[in-house]
């Protein structure tokens, strides 16, 4: 029994060894990283899950992208950024990038999380990139965190980046360019007091792609869905 438990681990660590590779990143201390892929459904006393590592692997993240909107367009009002900004940092985005750089294969889950399809769970992956992130800080800092954040979500910036002052327009344009109807938005939630309310509205393409924004006014929070759209979509 013995051989085969060492043989799994050293599989392990390969395989966390190519996921470093893949994001950029050689730890100094792979405790961090091993930390940031354990699920809470295979946590214990002596292996801590990631959770606390996402909690700062979201302000990691939101810092890195404000920086990189606020350095990359001027001349953008803090209205044209916001949105932008949301896009990028939101839970589905961070999904993505995930599973493009393949998190999902190397994290470390319970069984019956593992049966239910927790490598493809968007809420999962996305926690988990965070957690990366946190990883990458506590390991080398802020600013080997932030080169990793830029080269996995350069083109994201970049698309964001190029969201005209009007997003509902620029994402009907970026629809009617490829033969689709004008998009739908729905408004999905409304929160906070009734003289304060927060809308959250649902821009939908008819291919399928959805993306939410929230705002004080229903106008704003369909721009912040549009602009999240367009981002996720790479308009």
């Amino acid at each position: 029994m013995k051989p085969a438990a060492s043989g799994t681990k050293a599989r392990l660590a390969a395989d966390l060894a190519a996921f470093a590779a893949r994001i950029g990143h050689e730890f100094r201390n792979p405790d961090f990283l091993v930390r940031a892929v354990t699920h809470s459904s295979l946590s214990s006393a002596t292996r801590p899950s990631n959770e606390r590592l996402e909690f700062l692997g979201d302000r990691v993240l939101g810092l890195s992208i404000a920086t990189a909107l606020f350095q990359t367009d001027d001349r953008a009002a803090e209205g044209q950024l916001a949105p932008r900004f949301n896009a990028l940092v939101r839970q589905e985005t961070c999904a993505e990038v995930a599973r493009e750089i393949g998190l999902g294969e190397v994290l470390k889950l319970g069984r019956s999380e593992m049966m239910s399809g927790g490598r493809r769970k968007e809420a999962l992956l996305g926690d988990a990139m965070e957690a990366v992130i946190a990883a990458i800080y506590l390991d080398a800092g802020f600013e080997a965190a932030r080169a990793v954040v830029l080269r996995l979500w350069g083109a994201r910036i970049a698309a964001a980046g190029n969201l005209s002052r009007d997003a509902k327009s620029a994402l009907q344009e970026w629809a009617q360019a490829r033969g689709l109807p004008p998009p739908v938005y729905v408004e999905v939630g409304r929160s906070g007091p009734d003289h304060q309310p927060v809308f959250t509205v649902q821009a939908q393409l008819s291919s399928g792609e959805t993306a939410t924004g929230e705002a004080p006014g229903k106008r704003q929070a369909e721009q912040a869905a549009a602009a999240a759209l367009m981002a996720q979509v790479g308009g």
